[in-house]
């Protein structure tokens, strides 16, 4: 090929390129696109998603063909710690003391998590975590068969900070059941429906600082009042109308307090009904009843863990035990009303091996002389073990577990006298409680390859429901 005929190829192709880039550059695309102004999608005004913006409750699943629990089962385990919150049930059907193992009804996969089941009309209701779907999930099974009868559930993007839920739902005499999900959002729905009621996003309504591994606080409904602490920047505590979500009182956050893992617990103090809350920077009490209701009693702020999931457990009219975990051990407060108001003060304060304490579980008082616990890693020799304690003595032992029964963190109940406590590896214990102690009466593996098995049991109609991280299963314990 001549040079001659280089240069016009040459040519000829910078002009075809030139001619390229000048109509590229001169070329809109959007010339014949309309702009639409907001609004012009059709779409209601005020209803622009936000990113990050969570619309609680928003959707609804229901299983028509799965079969209604049968109407005859009628006892309730109606939220945290059953009857009253105290972690202890009477009058059951009898307990099978027949050899062998107790017979597991059903099993069922959920996200990772601790949040344990209410139970109320022959219905299990558990708050789930679905990481497919990014989603807290409130499900609805049946006591009987496992079977999902409905769930609730709305998208809210988490990270994995060893597990997601934790908390237990609670449902009111009426049939209301109240959620809190990991991240403070609260959900009221129709027990038997699903039909969504009210909502309430704690962070953004109260200025909630939720704990590091996520909302642990259960809901408290009395009567036809939810009971929330919220510890936001103004507001410590509220009661709200269960059926529709209308504040009916709040107490102020006059100490400054912040979320714990704990959950509010009434208890009578003084000669009054009062919700006793320990959160990050003291213990409250604030009134239940009366023209004083929603005022803050009093506060203590002589023990500050910065970490607390158990509850705090009422002793006797004036003493409340407190317990944590991460070295905090143990506290005894002290309530008293006279003529000059309401006095609370830490009356004396201990390190975990020093004494009665416990590091997830909240410890029981049964039978008003005796208080099971189960002692922390930190609790010296006895760590690990389940511990009786007398109420007047704090730091001797009445009775502890064998050297081979160490419970870790995992959870326990009394039901008809007995005390069912699971190894957070998925060994379920029965013992038998007397006074000043106890006698084993039987054990088997419930979960087998069970891991962090520390949501609490529940128990209703001779059914025992025990979870570890991935699992929920149902147990027959009941006689016939």
């Amino acid at each position: 090929m001549s040079p001659r005929t280089v240069r016009l190829i040459t040519l000829a192709t910078a002009v075809v390129w030139m001619v390229v880039i000048v109509v590229w550059y001169l070329y809109n695309p959007s010339a014949n696109l309309t702009s639409f102004e907001p609004g012009a999608d059709m779409r209601p005004e005020g209803t622009e998603r936000k990113s990050d913006e969570v619309r609680i409750g928003e959707f609804f699943m229901a299983h028509e063909d799965v079969a209604m629990p049968p109407a005859a089962l009628s006892d309730s385990w109606a939220g945290f710690r059953g009857p009253n919150r105290t972690g202890i049930v009477t009058h059951t059907i009898p307990i099978s003391l027949m050899e062998g193992d107790f017979q597991t009804m059903w099993t069922i996969e959920t996200g990772e998590g601790h949040a344990a089941p209410a139970i109320w009309r022959g219905r299990v209701y558990v708050l789930d975590y679905d990481e497919r779907l990014s989603s807290d999930a409130l499900r609805c099974l049946s006591l009987t068969t496992g079977e999902e009868l409905w769930r609730r559930w709305y998208r809210v993007p988490m990270k994995r900070n060893h597990g997601f839920s934790r908390t237990i739902p609670c449902v009111s005499p009426d049939g209301q059941v109240v959620t809190i999900g990991p991240e403070g959002h609260v959900m009221a729905c129709d027990a038997m429906t699903g039909k969504l009621l009210w909502t309430i996003d704690m962070k953004r309504r109260y200025g909630s600082e939720v704990p590091f591994w996520y909302a642990g606080q259960c809901p408290l409904v009395s009567g036809d009042e939810l009971v929330l602490a919220p510890a936001g920047k103004d507001t410590l505590m509220v009661g709200i109308d269960v059926l529709t979500g209308i504040t009916r009182w709040w107490a102020p956050n006059v100490a400054g307090l912040k979320m714990s893992h704990s959950s509010v617990m009434p208890m009578t103090l003084g000669g009054t009904r009062t919700y006793v809350y320990a959160g990050v920077g003291g213990v409250c009490g604030v009134a239940a009843d009366g023209d004083a209701r929603g005022q803050v009693l009093w506060t203590a702020k002589g023990w500050q863990p910065s970490v607390i999931a158990p509850s705090p457990m009422q002793i006797d009219n004036r003493r409340v035990l407190l317990v944590a975990g991460y070295g905090a051990g143990g506290a005894l407060l002290e309530v008293n009303h006279g003529g000059i108001g309401w006095t609370a003060t830490i009356s004396e304060q201990y390190k975990a091996e020093q004494g009665l304490s416990s590091e997830q579980q909240t410890p029981i008082l049964y039978g008003g002389d005796m208080i099971l616990t189960i002692l922390p890693k930190n609790g010296g020799g006895m760590r690990e073990r389940i511990c009786i304690y007398n109420p007047s003595d704090l730091h001797h032992t009445v009775w502890n577990s064998a050297s081979d029964e160490r419970f870790g963190l995992g959870p326990y109940v009394v039901v008809d006298g007995r005390l069912f406590a699971l190894k957070e590896s998925g060994e379920l214990y029965v013992y038998q409680l007397e006074r000043g102690g106890m006698t084993l009466l039987r054990h088997q593996t419930v979960l087998p390859d069970g891991a962090d098995a520390w949501g609490p049991m529940a128990y209703a109609d001779g059914m025992l429901l025990l979870r570890d991280a991935t699992r929920i299963i149902c147990l027959k314990i009941s006689e016939g």
